[in-house]
């Protein structure tokens, strides 16, 4: 961790605050995360066949993700080496990289347009909304279920999507940033437990567990200081005291400390039963004092908190970087 890395990370969330993913950008261009997902399928299609004993298995989906993350860190070690020979207009080509695989903006966009959904459309206009950023049947949700289908996906996407990607890089400059975002991409193409990727993605699954292990923490350390920022001290105490007591509740071992977070920032319960292709998850509901209905306005209180503790992440960085510059 340096100074340089960190004041180029700062400037990267701020970029990335700022504009998010433009569609006329990447309706012309190709999102190198797309690039990722072509090598996840490659090694898919070349290391993945199921007449091969389910141990085999395991131990090529060892193989390949392992080949997946050198390869990734290589391209960061290149583009870092390349960024440093041209000086100011490298570090300026190397904020623009960073910020590309940042999430706020468009995260933050994406649950909005949920709230749009449903204050325009209704129910319709708001499930249409939801299934872009959810994996849950939207067919099968109320309007309570969508407001909490959006707010959790922005809390955990606030983790692996912004915070993550920010930690790795701070960590581990770009190297460490590109092999973050090839492990996430191929956590959410091989990860999960179909009889396909039962075996071949547990690698996968559990190395991305481990990636997002700290980011899941600070994660919800940041939504209840943006609580505090929006919605003062009680809204911040009960932030940390649900995540604390009902980030367990969650199927994920990660997901449900920011997502228990939000619940207590935002005083409404979170998670319970739902669907996934046709197959009921149950679960409890986190934070059980707070109100079960959750409402439009809730996903607008929601964003606030999430941009709040995006700014404090941000400061919190660039104070890190203060005494490096210093001494």
């Amino acid at each position: 961790m340096s100074a340089e890395i960190l004041l180029i990370l700062v400037m990267a969330l701020l970029v990335d605050r700022v504009v998010g993913d433009p569609d006329w950008l990447w309706s012309r261009l190709t999102h190198p995360v797309v690039y990722f997902g072509n090598a996840v399928e490659l090694i898919d299609k070349v290391l993945n066949h199921r007449e091969v004993a389910n141990a085999w298995l395991k131990v090529r989906g060892v193989v390949g993700i392992l080949a997946l993350l050198a390869t990734a860190m290589a391209l960061g070690i290149v583009l870092a080496r390349l960024f440093d020979v041209l000086g100011v207009l490298g570090a300026l080509l190397e904020i623009v990289t960073v910020a590309v695989f940042l999430a706020q903006k468009s995260l933050a966009d994406h649950v909005s347009r949920v709230a749009v959904g449903l204050r325009r459309e209704g129910l319709a206009g708001g499930r249409k909304a939801v299934s872009m950023i959810v994996g849950r049947d939207p067919n099968t949700l109320d309007e309570p279920a969508v407001c909490r289908a959006a707010i959790e996906s922005l809390a955990e996407n606030f983790s692996d999507g912004v915070v993550a990607p920010a930690f790795w890089y701070a960590v581990a400059g770009l190297p460490g940033l590109l092999a973050y975002k090839m492990l996430n991409t191929a956590d959410s193409m091989i990860g999960h437990k179909s009889p396909k990727y039962l075996h071949f993605g547990w690698a996968s699954a559990r190395l991305d567990d481990l990636a997002n292990l700290p980011a899941a923490r600070f994660s919800a350390l940041l939504i209840a200081a943006g609580a505090f920022l929006k919605r003062g001290a009680d809204a911040a105490q009960t932030a940390i005291e649900v995540a604390r007591r009902d980030h367990g509740l969650h199927r994920s071992p990660n997901s449900g400390w920011p997502e228990a977070a939000m619940a207590g920032a935002i005083g409404v319960q979170l998670a319970g039963p739902r669907i996934y292709g046709g197959v009921r998850v149950d679960e409890p509901m986190m934070n059980h004092a707070g109100r079960a209905v959750a409402a439009i306005e809730d996903i607008d209180a929601a964003v606030t908190v999430f941009y709040a503790a995006c700014s404090v992440m941000a400061l919190a960085f660039a104070l890190v970087a203060l005494p490096l510059l210093l001494f």
